[in-house]
């Protein structure tokens, strides 16, 4: 056992992390605004805003954006915690894709699979939304930090600009004292 580790936190991660493994329709940035209200408004374990640097430090890094379930159990627990999270989101979705997959191309031609798949768009882009609101809301401190995303989510919507390039804008302002 590693010194220092407070099994309990590393615990309480892994049962937090669980059923959002199986809710996570679209990915884990879906389930973002619960993550968020576990670690930061239930126990404490870190700030919103320290929420939200971890969630952009995973959205600058290369690979997934569900990093940042691996940042946060670092942040509360070190390397069991980071380990605990990432399993405890990561694994029981996996095995139930895997299972759906196969139930899913069994009944490909049967219609409530279509129905299922055209109902599981807008639910997504819904998640998708509220995680993008929650993260607005933990990142901005100042008025010139909120007139900053306002354009930055106009451009997102309505242009295909890869978000790495509005990041980088956002880190050379940062840096320049502008935000």
């Amino acid at each position: 056992m590693a010194a220092g580790v407070d099994w309990d936190q590393v615990i309480q991660l892994a049962l937090d992390f669980l059923p959002l493994s199986l809710i996570a329709v679209g990915g884990g940035a879906t389930v973002l605004p619960e993550m968020q209200r576990s670690v930061v408004d239930v126990h404490g374990w870190m700030t919103a805003t320290q929420f939200s640097e971890l969630f952009g430090l995973a959205n600058a890094a290369p690979g997934p954006n569900v990093l940042v379930v691996t940042l946060i159990g670092w942040q509360v627990a070190g390397l069991p915690g980071a380990l605990a999270a990432t399993l405890a989101l990561c694994l029981p979705s996996c095995l139930l894709t895997f299972g759906f997959f196969r139930l899913w191309q069994r009944f490909r031609d049967a219609g409530w699979v279509k129905a299922v798949g055209g109902g599981m768009a807008p639910l997504t882009v819904g998640l998708v939304l509220a995680s993008g609101y929650l993260i607005t809301r933990g990142a901005n401190d100042s008025p010139a930090a909120y007139a900053s995303t306002a354009p930055t989510v106009g451009v997102v919507l309505a242009t295909r600009l890869n978000p790495l390039w509005l990041i980088a804008g956002g880190a050379i302002a940062g840096t320049a004292g502008l935000l």
